[in-house]
């Protein structure tokens, strides 16, 4: 079985937070890999100040350069718009895989505004990635209300594949400040930096390797 964690969002732009937690993850959870999933619509978020989906995906690809991590848009070609859609399909697809889903803390203090959330921790294992400023929060969560009974010792993160679901670790990794809301803030037109990003035939999926569309 491929060790495979799944950090999904709006990388909206990625950024050197996504690579670090994403590095972190991988050590502390003994993955092979990490599949980034750009998705292609957040129904949580609004679409106002969303950069095109193959500007997102290229300032990922960027962003993962020389770390053992794919960037996908596979939720596109899945036509899944929701997490616990996509990972019922993932793990059809792929079955020689084993999923961990990664979530930093901000979205584990909304999680419980997630279509079926319980349902996506029967799924796959979580791991929730800490985050500046929201460690309180998550602690504090609705979910957590249902979830602190399928926590497990940090220490045990690398074991993550025996866990009987649903299992939940929270990792308490060093802080990055850095944050896409911020990046926006400073340069709003960023997503015209990646040359060649809306040519969708210079983009090429990395779980799929079929071209962006």
């Amino acid at each position: 079985m491929t060790l495979t964690g799944l950090l999904g969002g709006s990388f909206n732009p990625a950024h050197r937070g996504h690579r670090k937690i994403s590095r972190q993850a991988l050590e502390a959870l003994g993955l092979d890999e990490i599949w980034w999933l750009v998705s292609p619509g957040n129904p949580l978020k609004p679409d106002e100040g969303m950069a095109p989906l193959p500007a997102r995906f290229a300032s990922a690809r960027a962003a993962a350069r020389g770390l053992p991590i794919r960037v996908t848009a596979i939720e596109r070609q899945l036509g899944t718009r929701y997490t616990v859609d996509t990972l019922k399909a993932l793990r059809r697809r792929f079955p020689e895989r084993q999923f961990v889903w990664l979530m930093g803390a901000d979205n584990l203090a909304q999680f419980h505004r997630w279509k079926d959330w319980r349902e996506i921790a029967r799924t796959v294992p979580i791991a929730v990635l800490a985050r500046p400023g929201y460690k309180g929060d998550a602690h504090a969560a609705r979910a957590m209300g249902w979830m602190r009974r399928f926590v497990r010792p940090a220490g045990q993160a690398r074991h993550w594949t025996k866990w009987r679901l649903p299992a939940l670790v929270l990792l308490d990794l060093p802080l990055d400040p850095t944050s896409a809301t911020a990046l926006r803030a400073a340069s709003p037109g960023w997503h015209q930096k990646f040359p060649g990003t809306f040519q969708t035939k210079a983009l090429r999926d990395g779980v799929t390797r079929r071209q962006l569309k």
